[in-house]
């Protein structure tokens, strides 16, 4: 078992969660059930599911819930860019997030594969 509150992956998806969710608050309230939905629930599930495979006894069962927090990421990245082509969010505000989430795919990509050692 690991302590997720003391992983990098963890504690960095755990900000850009708490980063989208200010951004959101800025898209037109006719996407509140829409994209603001998805991107918020996107960006929770990574940290979530970091944490939750945490408790996992084995590194199988761990590394599952990194794939669905890896999955989860790549469906916040299309999110940002159909956000930016809606015109939601600036391409230099996109492009640092995505930025943030390619380092967060790295760390869970990497962390999996350390786990299976």
């Amino acid at each position: 078992m690991h302590n997720f509150k003391e992983l990098k992956i963890w504690k960095d998806s755990l900000l850009l969660a708490h980063d989208l969710y200010k951004l959101t608050n800025s898209f037109p309230a006719e996407e509140r059930f829409g994209l603001v939905s998805q991107i918020n629930r996107c960006s929770v599930s990574i940290p979530s599911n970091i944490a939750e495979g945490s408790s996992r006894k084995s590194a199988k069962d761990f590394g599952r819930f990194l794939e669905i927090a890896l999955g989860s990421s790549f469906e916040l990245e299309t999110q940002l860019l159909i956000a930016e082509q809606l015109g939601y969010v600036s391409n230099q505000v996109c492009t640092e997030l995505i930025e943030r989430i390619n380092s967060i795919q790295k760390m869970i990509f990497g962390f999996k594969e350390k786990i299976k050692e």
